[in-house]
């Protein structure tokens, strides 16, 4: 009988204990940040530089700010398309700017940040810790008295952080960029009338909070995927999965995220009287 209750228990405590080793390295990360302004500011620019522009055939792209301002003009005129077709049905599609204003802030510019991390910075740098540590890079590290979670991933840590802020702007100017060009352009709507509601209905509340959130979604999501990446094992068809399992964590925490802080800051009171 307490064999079978082990066996049917043990998945249970291995995930327990996975847990437990992650909040203990992500711990160990975000206190290793003091370390990375004192000891590790070359490191640092290192992985703001590569992070932002990339290297090589990626640079000539502009790299994870390219990648940002397209998927945001993309959800821009994507907004453009969907809001100006649905208002116009009954009969208020002045009010677009107004949707520009309240969908791109609060939903569209944060979250398509989160997924950009995931998707660029974040599995990049899955993938390279992983690499080193199959390679016992990380292992080195540590002989030679390196102290390797505060040199490797507190500084992708705070690379990531500080670059999601011009991240987040870029991408939020792009988005509305797109969705005005799209809506004056495409579908003929008088500039006066789109800027009116569009500048009426901009919050800076709005932005303040859509800014915070898109900073605290860097920092979820680099804790994730350096985890994956600093624990990989198995070779490389073992850093490969371990890339889809971080990546694959940080989309469903960007989510989680978003839905949390719609929840907690516009569930109850969201700010918005129309009337007329």
């Amino acid at each position: 009988m307490l064999p079978r209750v082990q066996h049917r228990a043990r998945p249970i405590v291995n995930a327990w204990n996975q847990i437990g080793e992650q909040v203990q390295f992500y711990a160990k990360t975000l206190v290793g940040t003091k370390d990375v302004w004192v000891n590790y500011k070359v490191e640092l620019l290192r992985q703001i530089a590569q992070m932002s522009l990339g290297v090589g055939a990626m640079a000539l792209i502009g790299g994870t700010i390219v990648v940002v301002g397209f998927l945001s003009s993309q959800v821009g005129s994507l907004v453009a398309v969907q809001v100006f077709g649905t208002l116009a049905s009954i009969g208020i599609e002045a009010l677009t700017g107004f949707a520009s204003a309240y969908v791109n802030t609060r939903l569209a510019g944060p979250v398509i940040v989160g997924i950009a991390m995931a998707a660029t910075i974040g599995a990049g740098a899955t993938a390279q810790l992983g690499a080193m540590r199959i390679n016992e890079e990380i292992d080195a590290l540590e002989v030679i008295g390196v102290r390797s979670i505060p040199y490797l991933c507190s500084t992708r840590l705070v690379a990531g952080v500080l670059l999601s802020v011009p991240m987040y702007c870029f991408g939020m100017i792009a988005a509305w960029g797109a969705t005005r060009l799209g809506t004056i352009v495409s579908y003929g709507q008088s500039t006066g009338v789109y800027d009116h509601y569009f500048n009426t209905f901009l919050q800076p509340r709005d932005v303040a909070f859509a800014l915070l959130q898109a900073v605290f979604m860097a920092t979820v999501v680099m804790l994730i995927h350096t985890y994956y990446g600093y624990t990989a094992s198995g070779g490389p068809s073992g850093v490969g999965s371990a890339v889809g399992r971080a990546v694959r964590a940080s989309l469903v925490a960007v989510i989680m995220i978003l839905l949390f802080v719609a929840l907690g800051v516009y569930g109850q009171r969201a700010g918005l009287n129309i009337s007329g």
